[in-house]
């Protein structure tokens, strides 16, 4: 039996990009690498918001590791050069790629080069100031919506659907995330369901709102059953049309709110997640 002073295991747990770290840096760096731009921002943890403007760079082409390295160097010199840039001696920089990264090592390939399959984005940045930290561009904006935007103070599960060119999601539960959940690649109605149901697939088939608005709640109909989430955020560009689709999305039980932070959300979650897990790689004496 533990002492009285022992914290139970579930308490001394620190998971990643958690709500349990705390004392954050006021500011660090978000880049978000994407099909045709790269952009990043500095980025103040306590609002949730960017300090300055957004600094955008088109990606190259074509988008290897190199080429892409080379991009994300620019961005962080003109960032650093701001007078509000953080202090190199605590600086994070998180960078997020449109593809399942696992421990920083990239495990696929959406809008970027195939030479990119089992990098190590770490170590392809490694010469960069700061800790470099990566992540799946869609968990990124779903931790920043679920921690500044939508579903801020929420418990429970939140899961963000960011419809683009495919569909990409973020599953946060008590303001934890759990990484590469890809529920765009679920099959639905026997398909890969963002062949069928994204702003792209919308756009190919020449689909009406009104068709796309009930296609749409059939797909969150389904990924409900499995996840039983208490919100549905839905991101990505095609959220500022919501009014054409959101009212034929009915009859879930979770409730089903539009992204806020919009095209900020990648490079804030970006941010939020490096500083955390720097924070937390302290806690456990890695450098």
């Amino acid at each position: 039996m533990s002492s009285s002073h022992e914290q139970p295991l579930a308490a001394q747990a620190v998971a990643p990009a958690s709500e349990t770290l705390s004392d954050l840096p006021k500011r660090a760096i978000g880049i978000d690498v994407g099909g045709t731009g790269i952009k990043g921002g500095i980025v103040n943890l306590h609002k949730g918001t960017l300090t300055g403007e957004r600094f955008r760079v088109p990606t190259p082409k074509p988008a290897t590791p190199e080429a892409v390295a080379e991009v994300i160097g620019q961005i962080l010199d003109e960032l650093l050069s701001r007078e509000k840039a953080p202090a190199e001696a605590e600086l994070s920089v998180g960078v997020l790629f449109p593809a399942i990264v696992d421990r920083n090592v990239v495990l696929s390939a959406a809008n970027i080069d195939e030479s990119w399959i089992s990098t190590d984005a770490a170590k392809l940045l490694r010469h960069l100031p700061g800790q470099i930290h990566t992540l799946n561009d869609a968990d990124g904006a779903g931790l920043a919506e679920a921690r500044y935007g939508a579903g801020k103070g929420l418990e429970g599960t939140v899961l963000t659907i960011t419809l683009g060119t495919g569909i990409g999601s973020a599953l946060i539960h008590d303001g934890v995330l759990v990484p590469n959940s890809e529920l765009g690649h679920l099959e639905f109605e026997g398909e890969v369901a963002e062949k069928k149901a994204s702003a792209a697939a919308r756009e190919r088939a020449d689909m009406p709102w009104d068709e796309y608005g009930q296609l749409l709640n059939r797909y969150l109909k389904h990924v409900e059953r499995l996840q039983s989430p208490e919100l549905f955020i839905i991101g990505g560009g095609i959220s500022k049309r919501s009014e054409d689709f959101l009212p034929h999305i009915k009859d879930l039980r979770a409730k089903v709110e539009v992204a806020a932070l919009q095209n900020n959300a990648g490079i804030v979650g970006a941010a939020l997640y490096a500083a955390e897990q720097t924070q937390l790689n302290a806690s456990r004496g890695r450098s």
